[in-house]
């Protein structure tokens, strides 16, 4: 198979997107040749039958170059791709979509966020299929739909049940640093962790979208008197992940964008124990039986009730196989990768 990859950037130190690069890995394994149309590109280290080609955002062109470079790539190359697959992006489907059908090539489609606008709606009728890791991470109602798992890089996260100490407690929290993740849920719980005398240290991670909003959690830390208690920690490259997660033992997951996020599954895969307040993650921990491991989101009070009521349990490390095991049975990398080649 000749596969056409479209994602918005190609950056193994990306924070955020870093994560991609493992996937590209992943399908080139499978695949005879996988050129790569990216809206950006940094760093990175592929096998020698990737071609990635950027649209030239690191260099600041206009968007009419983007344009132009996107045409440009998807005709001059269209010999060496038979099958296109869009990484969350459905304006590349937008635009090429109609191209794309009258050369016959197959189109598929991951998308994972409860927003459903105009280009995934157009999206929708172009493509052959579309992908998502969960039924609550795709809201547009379609018979092209494959729920699939996440496709996390399990072995990457090697699994270490983490011992609870109740005196030295280790929460950590990845999330980007901006109102609509509700970091201050696990200040407000870190309030009621001191308040109650119980001792713990939190890590707070993540990419900085909002710099007010990081200034209000720091004053609120002040306030509480938690500056040696809680921690801020701005970008970690995702390879960087897993070394924070092995020296914490506990992981509060805020916000809810109504998909289910890798950051809960790389926690899980690595031994954490972990509380949400995502819908999806919520119904993830219910299949095994770990409900009481919700909160309602913007409620640090409940987070801390949620808390005190499995605090016993978390002596219990077959609470934490479970969780690696539904992982790697459901949300494996390489088991995606090849559901999806199977597929489109």
């Amino acid at each position: 198979m000749k596969l056409l990859i479209c994602t918005q950037k190609v950056d193994k130190n990306d924070s955020v997107l870093g994560f991609f690069h493992r996937w590209i890995e992943e399908f080139a394994k499978h695949c005879e040749m996988v050129t790569v149309i990216c809206l950006e590109k940094g760093e990175y280290s592929l096998p020698n039958n990737v071609k990635v080609l950027s649209l030239g955002k690191e260099h600041g062109v206009s968007r009419l170059k983007y344009l132009f470079c996107f045409y440009t790539y998807i005709w001059k190359y269209r010999k060496e791709y038979d099958k296109v697959f869009v990484h969350m992006n459905p304006e590349y489907v937008v635009l090429g979509g109609l191209f794309w059908r009258l050369l016959k090539k197959k189109i598929a489609l991951w998308y994972m966020h409860k927003s459903v606008n105009l280009k995934l709606r157009i999206a929708e009728r172009l493509v052959h299929n579309i992908f998502t890791g969960t039924k609550e991470s795709f809201r547009l109602k379609t018979n092209k739909l494959h729920i699939t798992g996440h496709g996390i890089d399990t072995a990457a996260f090697s699994f270490s049940p983490k011992v609870v100490d109740k005196e030295n407690l280790r929460f950590i929290c990845v999330a980007r640093f901006s109102p609509v993740k509700h970091t201050e849920d696990a200040v407000e719980f870190a309030g009621l962790l001191d308040k109650n005398g119980i001792g713990f240290e939190m890590t707070l991670i993540g990419t900085v979208l909002d710099e007010a909003y990081v200034n209000r959690l720091k004053s609120r830390v002040e306030e509480l008197h938690l500056g040696k208690k809680v921690f801020f920690q701005k970008e970690v490259p995702p390879d960087q992940v897993q070394c924070y997660l092995a020296q914490n033992n506990i992981f509060i997951h805020t916000g809810n964008t109504g998909s289910l996020d890798k950051t809960v599954l790389e926690a899980m895969a690595s031994g954490l124990y972990v509380f949400s307040a995502n819908d999806a993650s919520k119904n993830l921990l219910r299949t095994i039986g770990l409900g009481d491991f919700c909160y309602r989101l913007g409620d640090g009070k409940d987070l801390y009730g949620a808390f005190s009521k499995v605090l016993g349990r978390m002596f219990d490390q077959g609470v934490l196989k479970k969780q690696r095991v539904l992982v790697e049975k459901g949300h494996d990398l390489s088991r995606l990768v090849d559901v999806i080649l199977r597929t489109i």
